[in-house]
């Protein structure tokens, strides 16, 4: 079987500087780690390659420092990587990135499974796998908690659906988008390690697509801007009460009535 498995470099911390004019996060001088949804993904990978063999390829894109993802990926067991660089990808959302991703698989082609994590760290929309499916025209099953696979043409998938376990089949090729808690990635090999410092990395740009439009992609081909991003107020003010229950309603209701609903208290 042949897997592509999508991962994203992401800033560690969640607070940062936001671009003014475009919106876009400043990542400058953060310190950057890989998605902990998308080691989920490279660990299902991992695992139905231990069922049934085959070959797993990375895609991450982002700036050349996003090699470390690669790397990383490839200490754990994938066999190809992939960058896809380029200024003219920079500032993308959702559908600029899924746009992107689906330029840069459908290069390489011939995967019969494409997973993803559940979402990112930096941007949580968790739409990313489903707007690439569609541009796939993939079958696509969200919050997948397990997969099994004789080597045959069909996968069994069991997924979350409203508080429920569903379990389905579905045909290759297909996209499953994967939960973080039910694929547990492995340490990295120190022996996978070492060799993976010395493994190509294969660089793709704009000009290796097929569509070389650059109204499609980076800011230009994204239909949504972010505004305005900034961390939650932190309360500065904390207390420590222990009462008894009745005692601690009424301490309760004491505050909510002193509470000015307009925005001060």
């Amino acid at each position: 079987m042949k897997i592509a498995v999508c991962m994203k470099q992401v800033p560690r911390t969640t607070e940062g500087n936001m671009d003014k004019k475009t919106g876009v996060l400043i990542r400058a001088g953060l310190e950057a780690v890989v998605n902990v949804y998308d080691l989920a993904a490279l660990e299902a990978a991992l695992q139905i390659r231990e069922q049934s063999g085959g070959e797993i390829h990375v895609y991450t894109m982002g700036p050349a420092k996003a090699e470390e993802a690669i790397r990383t990926a490839f200490a754990m067991g994938a066999d190809e990587g992939f960058l896809i660089t380029d200024s003219a990808f920079a500032g993308a959302d959702v559908l600029a990135t899924s746009y992107t991703l689906m330029q840069a698989i459908q290069k390489e082609g011939g995967y019969d499974l494409i997973l993803c994590g559940k979402q990112t760290t930096d941007g949580d929309t968790a739409q990313v796998s489903g707007a690439l499916a569609k541009w796939m025209d993939l079958v696509h099953l969200n919050w997948v908690t397990e997969i099994r696979t004789d080597g045959s043409s069909d996968l069994k998938v069991t997924y979350l659906m409203e508080g429920r376990d569903i379990e389905a089949r579905t045909k290759l090729p297909c996209l499953l988008s994967v939960e973080k808690d039910s694929f547990m990635p492995r340490m990295p090999s120190l022996k996978l390690k070492i060799s993976g410092r010395k493994k190509e990395i294969h660089h793709l740009a704009l000009a290796d697509f097929a569509d070389q439009d650059t109204s499609h992609y980076g800011l230009n081909g994204s239909a949504t801007r972010v505004k305005r991003i900034f961390p939650p107020a932190r309360t500065k003010r904390q207390e420590l009460q222990i009462m008894e229950k009745e005692q601690a309603v009424g301490y309760i209701m004491d505050i909510i009535d002193g509470w000015d609903w307009r925005g001060q208290s």
